[in-house]
């Protein structure tokens, strides 16, 4: 059974180091959070280690500075791993060819840029659908806009028997108030048509094996036992710590909170009927990361 805990410190000592989504229990696509991030800093200054674990289609770098202007502080982490630099590093041994078709945002294109994770990486072109041997997806063209937009697009992709490179599992994430769609959408919708998705982030394990790595550059070598995943998304965070076996703390208060009834915590019966609807169940649950 979920445990609805009050605050992080309530079970932190059973833990040597975190694994914590961003959008959602860190930031609101806008600004940070100040309690999450005096929760964070809670848990560095006991002897913990804080990896950021985010679905962006970026690199850590380029997440790095976005955080940085959300007003998240460096002493509330340690290293940062994302779907994009898994994403990447699949892109550059090949997985979807040589000549790309790109789906995104003028932000998205770091993307491109080299990755030392992969030695001796293929040479990647960006080229128009009807060239591409290949599909990278970073996103929408348009967040706002229905994926169903992309249907002729896909028929002409699925037709070539193209695979595609989805770099952000997630479906939607909430920037302050508006809901936008991200590529995870755009490649269920390409799977459903009939198209080959690949997909790196949470809840898939490439993402989990390069946030290990990262623990690793921080010379932490930990058991799961002693990790703890922290997320608002039930078929992201959640799913993706149980199949690592893990354990997971569900951040109700984000993409869930209409369906839990989160004001400062969750609502117990609303929350039980919701995992039991998603038939899944995280070891803790709480309102907001504090």
């Amino acid at each position: 059974m979920t445990r609805i805990i009050e605050q992080l410190s309530d079970i932190s000592q059973d833990y040597e180091a975190l694994f914590v989504d961003l959008w959602g229990c860190l930031h609101n696509g806008v600004t940070a959070f100040p309690d999450a991030v005096e929760a964070l800093r809670g848990f560095r200054a006991q002897g913990g280690a804080v990896i950021l674990l985010t679905n962006a289609p970026r690199s850590r770098h380029e997440v790095m500075k976005q955080i940085e202007g959300f007003g998240i502080p460096e002493d509330c982490w340690d290293n940062i791993a994302t779907s994009g630099d898994s994403a990447r590093a699949a892109m550059f041994q090949g997985a979807v060819g040589q000549k790309v078709w790109f789906m995104g945002t003028e932000f998205d294109n770091s993307f491109f840029e080299p990755l030392k994770l992969v030695e001796n990486p293929v040479e990647i072109t960006r080229v128009p659908l009807d060239e591409a041997e290949g599909i990278i997806c970073c996103g929408p063209f348009d967040p706002a806009a229905d994926p169903a937009v992309m249907r002729p697009e896909f028929l002409l992709a699925k037709t070539r028997g193209l695979k595609l490179l989805c770099a952000n599992p997630d479906i939607v994430v909430d920037r302050g108030e508006t809901r936008e769609w991200c590529a995870g959408a755009l490649a269920a919708l390409y799977t459903e048509m009939g198209g080959e998705s690949l997909y790196f982030g949470k809840p898939h394990p490439p993402v989990y094996d390069l946030a290990r790595r990262r623990l690793t550059e921080i010379d932490r070598e930990l058991p799961d036992s002693a990790i703890l995943a922290i997320g608002d998304g039930i078929r992201t965070d959640v799913l993706g710590a149980i199949g690592e076996d893990i354990d997971s703390l569900f951040i109700t208060g984000g993409l869930a909170a209409r369906e839990t009834l989160t004001t400062r915590s969750p609502d117990p019966e609303a929350l039980a009927r919701y995992l039991d609807q998603e038939n899944l169940h995280p070891s803790f649950a709480m309102g907001f990361l504090r």
